[in-house]
């Protein structure tokens, strides 16, 4: 599987998996800075900036935003 560019420390060293009990949350981890953050899944939506759907709505323990693991850009969410 391939990684991607981290949204913490921005290496190429972002990679996931899927929680064995809810199949709906993807977990994110970075191996360079030990980021972590939670992908829904169900709220993926359509990037503005490159225009493929690869919008992803995350959440770590602080803050909530939109990442495309297409064109790398964020969007932070106030809450």
């Amino acid at each position: 599987m391939a990684t991607q560019i981290c949204p913490n420390c921005k290496e190429d060293s972002f990679n996931w998996h899927i929680d064995n009990e809810n199949s709906k949350l993807t977990i994110w981890g970075c191996s360079h800075c030990y980021y972590q953050a939670f992908e829904d899944e169900s709220k993926m939506t359509k990037c503005e900036n490159c225009k493929k759907l690869n919008k992803n709505y995350m959440s770590d323990s602080v803050k909530k935003f939109w990442w495309c693991n297409n064109c790398n850009s964020i969007e932070i969410i106030n809450v």
